[in-house]
This record gives structure tokens, C-alpha cells and sequence, in this order.
């Protein structure tokens, strides 16, 4: 479905895991580009049109869940930056049951097989890309991250407005 007026979910990542995937981006994300924090794309563009049920379909997903981990397990190229790759079966079926939910609303993007993902790097060259993976990959450990909830977010075409957070069962409000 188009639209003129595009939200994005995220994954909410609790504030310490989020932390050092922030140093990094800070550190390497041109400042140019770089509008936001680390963050865990979920959905790419969903239609504002259908914002009052997006909101309920979050508030039911998160009400039925507690917060879960997710495994970094590893980095990825992406050509002109670099991410740390994730896996969490929870994720997943978070994710499915909202592409369920928003089905008729994706397009080709958001109905593509989901890697799940936090880019610390993007829109450099090929040899800054290159250099970063070599120095990450050196000292990378596979840990766990806490999901502790979804964000929505409206699209102002490169900075993100931050609308609403639901957060899971278990995960204190703050």
C-alpha cells in the first residue's frame, strides 16, 4: 500500500544493551546522516492512514508477551556499512504475527525474509566499511540483548518522530 504519510516499527532495546551499538554508531555513522540512535528495524513503512490500528495491534502483541533476549551472534557487510546481525526466535514471532496483522499494508521491502539487524555504520565507502568489519569482527563476541518492547516512529524523509513505545508485560513503565 502507498503513502504519503509512513511509520516505521522498531524493537525497543533495553537502554543498557542499547548503549555501546550507540558509541559505535556515533563513531562511525556519518553525522550528516546520522538522525537517530541504534535502533532494531522491524517494519520499514507502514501506512499512517491506519495508525489507530497499528496502535492496537501493538498494544495486544505486547500485553501477551514478556520482554525476551536476543542473541548478537555476529556482523554483517552491508557493502557501505556494517551491522551486528541478530537471532531470537521470540523476535521472529513477534514479527510474524505483526506482518500477519499488517499484511494487506506491506510492501516489497517489508515482505522480504527479515534479517534482523542494528546498523552501526551506513552510506560510507567501501574501504571504511572494509576497515570497520576487520577492527569488529577482531574482538566480537556473541551476547545477548533484552527486547523490552516496540516503537513506533513517524518518517519526516531522514529524522524519525518517535509516536508512541508499547512496552512488554514484564517491562517496568519509566
Amino acid at each position: 500500500m502507498k503513502t504519503r504519510h509512513p511509520f516505521i516499527l522498531t524493537a525497543r532495546i533495553a537502554e543498557a544493551d542499547r548503549q555501546p551499538f550507540d558509541r559505535l554508531r556515533q563513531a562511525h555513522f556519518p553525522p550528516a546522516r546520522n538522525f537517530l540512535r541504534a535502533h532494531l528495524t522491524m517494519f520499514h513503512r507502514l501506512p499512517g492512514e491506519y495508525l489507530d490500528r497499528m496502535s492496537a495491534c501493538l498494544t495486544k502483541v505486547v500485553a501477551e508477551r514478556c520482554a525476551f533476549a536476543a542473541d548478537v551472534c555476529g556482523l554483517r557487510h552491508l557493502g557501505a556499512g556494517v551491522a551486528f546481525a541478530l537471532e531470537s526466535p521470540d523476535l521472529q514471532a513477534v514479527r510474524a504475527e505483526l506482518r500477519a496483522a499488517f499484511g494487506p499494508w506491506l510492501g516489497p521491502q517489508d515482505m522480504q525474509t527479515w534479517q534482523p539487524h542494528i546498523t552501526v555504520q551506513n552510506k560510507v565507502s567501501r574501504s571504511a566499511a572494509d576497515s570497520l568489519h576487520r577492527d569488529l569482527a577482531a574482538t566480537f563476541e556473541p551476547h545477548p540483548i533484552r527486547i523490552v518492547g516496540l516503537d513506533l516512529w513517524e518518517y519526516l524523509n531522514g529524522p524519525w518522530r518517535h509516536e508512541r513505545t508499547a512496552l512488554f508485560a514484564d517491562t517496568p513503565q519509566s
